[in-house]
């Protein structure tokens, strides 16, 4: 899929993307979101799926505060308010550590709801607040939501069909 230069684009690469990556996340048996067998977002690193779903759950939350902030009038505090943008790991173990008294049933439902809500904040906007104005940087609101919603989703679902794959799971998605 290419990249999204519009709304209709940006919402329809998150929901599909979204619906993908979640019917393979219903997959994985109850007994292997904890174990710590997938390579991490920290070099030579493991990490379990359900410290996988935290680090959406947190870029997600992200995404939704930064928002907060821009209806507000406040600057995005990218990535994360104490966190630079050369830190990415450490903010990754953050996530972990932010979300792991969740059951896993609770990440996949705290998901789904921040990609909801997410949706729900792009429905407000038009073409002209979404990829009209540099909002970031040099990006556009839509494409750091892209680069923080559909592409993660796209990435997440490979990782962890390789991973499951690799521990015998079929994935017949």
């Amino acid at each position: 899929m290419a990249v999204p230069q519009n709304k209709d684009e940006l919402l329809k690469a998150i929901n599909s993307k979204f619906d993908k990556l979640i019917k393979d996340l219903n997959a994985v048996p109850a007994e292997l979101t904890g174990e710590a067998s997938m390579e991490g977002h920290v070099k030579g690193a493991r990490m379990s799926v359900s410290n996988l779903v935290s680090y959406l759950i947190g870029w997600n939350e992200l995404v939704l505060k930064w928002m907060e902030r821009d209806a507000l009038g406040k600057p995005i505090d990218y990535p994360d308010t104490g966190f630079k943008g050369n830190e990415l790991s450490k903010l990754a173990q953050k996530f972990y550590r932010d979300y792991e008294e969740l059951s896993y049933p609770q990440l996949l439902d705290r998901l789904s709801a921040a990609k909801l809500r997410i949706v729900s904040l792009i429905e407000s906007h038009d073409n002209a607040d979404l990829y009209g104005r540099q909002w970031y940087g040099r990006w556009a609101m839509g494409r750091m939501i892209q680069f923080n919603t559909s592409s993660p989703y796209d990435n997440t679902r490979g990782r962890l069909r390789t991973w499951l794959k690799a521990k015998g799971v079929s994935c017949n998605v």
